[in-house]
């Protein structure tokens, strides 16, 4: 581990550090580097399985992750945020070694052809599945937030190209952003979950990462989605603390947002097009009630229209052959 004199860097060379980062963040052109496509790596030992309800998305074992990667290159995806589903739960010490060493897999055989992000939240890894440790049956905020920017360093120093902190805490992006800092890794971008509703949509992502929690719900942190003004400062907030890219999930059910989170935060604002809402697409293609490709381009533009800078769909592997040549 690299420790030192924090570096002042250039918030906007985050965003521009290679071709692609570049195009994700143009406002030129809808391009399809402004795609990015979930993937979920399990650690145990089974045979990748489609997840229920995503269509042809898999949770991935460790022996088809390159042929994956390598087929979604081929078909013109390039960008990427990683899930990663390790075998063994625990609500002290977490295990890092299978997730450094599936970073160091993809990004020693891939390297600057993609870019990676990590969604940094401890759901899939905790045996309460909630995003967050407890202490007396209170978050324990202190302790979570070491255990993520521990996380977050290992995950960069192994590999990844940003990292994604979903969980909601306060405090999460500018303790990542300071240890990163402080570890000279302070040309990572932040890609905020800032806006994130305790939602009803999430149960196929769920499912894939393992996270549903053993007791209660997500409101403790999450969101109200009735709450129009805590949206939007939710948002304010974690651009105050550093993050250099914002988003907004469901992405669907949060257009009315994305303008003016980007008007109050003068930051690029992504949508996250979740699991239930792509899963919803694909149930009613299954019953012959929409055309899947033409529905799945109205939301996509749809969201584009709203202000979404980047989108996260389940569904980003195919825009090139869906129209998006660039």
């Amino acid at each position: 581990m690299m420790t030192g004199k924090k570096i002042l860097i250039n918030k906007n060379m985050r965003l521009s550090s290679n071709q692609i980062v570049k195009n994700m963040v143009s406002t030129k052109l809808f391009l399809r580097d402004q795609f990015i496509q979930p993937v979920f790596i399990k650690e145990v030992e089974t045979p990748s399985s489609k997840i229920l309800g995503l269509g042809e998305n898999k949770s991935l074992c460790k022996d088809d992750i390159l042929k994956q990667f390598e087929n979604d290159i081929i078909k013109g995806c390039r960008n990427f945020i990683l899930f990663i589903i390790p075998e063994k739960k625990s609500d002290e010490i977490f295990d890092k070694s299978f997730s450094n060493e599936i970073l160091l897999l993809i990004k020693n055989e891939f390297k600057d052809e993609i870019q990676l992000w990590v969604d940094l939240c401890i759901c899939s890894r905790t045996r309460s599945g909630h995003c967050c440790l407890y202490k007396d049956k209170k978050i324990d905020f202190e302790s979570s937030l070491k255990v993520m920017s521990e996380l977050a360093l290992s995950y960069i120093e192994s590999g990844a190209d940003g990292i994604a902190p979903s969980s909601m805490l306060k405090g999460v992006v500018s303790k990542i952003r300071s240890t990163l800092d402080l570890n000279n890794f302070n040309q990572v971008p932040i890609m905020s979950y800032s806006t994130k509703f305790a939602s009803n949509f999430y149960g196929p992502f769920r499912e894939a990462a393992d996270s549903t929690p053993q007791f209660g719900d997500r409101s403790d942190y999450q969101l109200d989605f009735k709450s129009r003004s805590e949206a939007i400062d939710s948002s304010i907030r974690y651009a105050n603390e550093g993050a250099d890219l914002l988003m907004v999930k469901p992405g669907l059910l949060s257009l009315d947002l994305i303008k003016p989170i980007i008007e109050k935060t003068k930051k690029q604002v992504g949508a996250y097009q979740v699991s239930g809402e792509y899963a919803s697409l694909i149930q009613l293609a299954k019953d012959n009630l929409i055309n899947y490709e033409k529905a799945l381009l109205e939301t996509w533009f749809t969201l584009k229209r709203a202000g979404a800078q980047f989108i996260i769909t389940y569904a980003a592997r195919n825009a090139k052959e869906l129209g998006f040549d660039k």
